[in-house]
């Protein structure tokens, strides 16, 4: 028999989704992908969670990364034209060993993300979607109103003004963003600012000329985030980019090992 898999992000539209599909009354697997570097809230809010679904949630993590962006950065560039290695290595590749041909799996796409949905699908064709907020016609606005009416207290990230509940400080980020980090979490731009001039590379470039552009280096005023391209760092947003399933990476003794 076919699981159904829902993927649970830390995120209202994740967990409206996911409580729609518990309430089908189908047998529901709500799995999560840990990653260390998000808001320390958000255990909270997985523990109401699954006080509201009425069942445990998977914990699943990359044990060879220890669930850290920074572990992923330390043998990776930090953003490439292929995407993200942190999204590849601690969201993908962990639903992909995870899963079963045979899965039915659910994500938090709203309305307003068909295309994204769309994408997803054509860059995974394997895998068998169940769109259960489209099908809705529920909108991020509405999953976030519907987690207040259950009684939920938000995640941190969205009080704060962050439009997606990702890890504190996302290399995805743009200039806007990354100057509402420094403001909000200091020690999080300091870390990510220091590793970037360690490692000699860096989230952000210059838009007209492309050259890196250093955390350190960036003007206090520059970028607007509310006007910036919202961050696509779920569990599905690899799909938006090249599929790379076999990549060499070095391990902490010198060796080649293949993901």
């Amino acid at each position: 028999m076919s699981r159904i898999i829902s993927w649970f992000s830390c995120g209202a539209a994740s967990a409206v989704a996911t409580k729609l599909a518990i309430s089908s009354g189908k047998d529901i697997t709500v799995a999560y992908c840990e990653v260390k570097e998000e808001h320390p809230d958000n255990m909270r809010f997985l523990k109401d969670c699954e006080e509201w679904f009425g069942q445990k949630i998977v914990m699943l993590k990359n044990e060879f990364y220890d669930g850290s962006i920074y572990n992923v950065f330390e043998k990776n560039y930090m953003r490439t034209p292929a995407g993200s290695p942190c999204t590849r290595n601690l969201k993908k590749a962990v639903r992909k060993k995870f899963q079963e041909p045979n899965d039915i799996q659910v994500f938090g796409y709203t309305i307003e993300e068909q295309d994204r949905l769309d994408r997803f699908i054509d860059a995974n064709n394997e895998v068998n979607i169940w769109p259960i907020l489209i099908e809705k016609n529920l909108s991020k606005e509405e999953t976030l109103a519907m987690i207040e009416r259950a009684g939920i207290e938000l995640p941190v990230m969205y009080k704060l003004g962050y439009r997606n509940n990702n890890c504190v400080g996302c290399v995805k980020g743009g200039m806007g963003y990354w100057n509402k980090i420094r403001i909000d979490f200091p020690e999080a731009f300091k870390r990510m600012a220091d590793f970037e001039k360690r490692k000699g590379y860096t989230v952000l470039k210059e838009p007209k000329t492309s050259e890196p552009l250093y955390l350190h280096d960036l003007d206090p005023n520059r970028g607007r985030y509310p006007k910036e391209p919202d961050i696509e760092c779920g569990i599905a947003c690899y799909a938006a980019e090249s599929e790379y399933d076999i990549r060499l990476e070095i391990d902490d003794q010198g060796r080649k090992v293949y993901k």
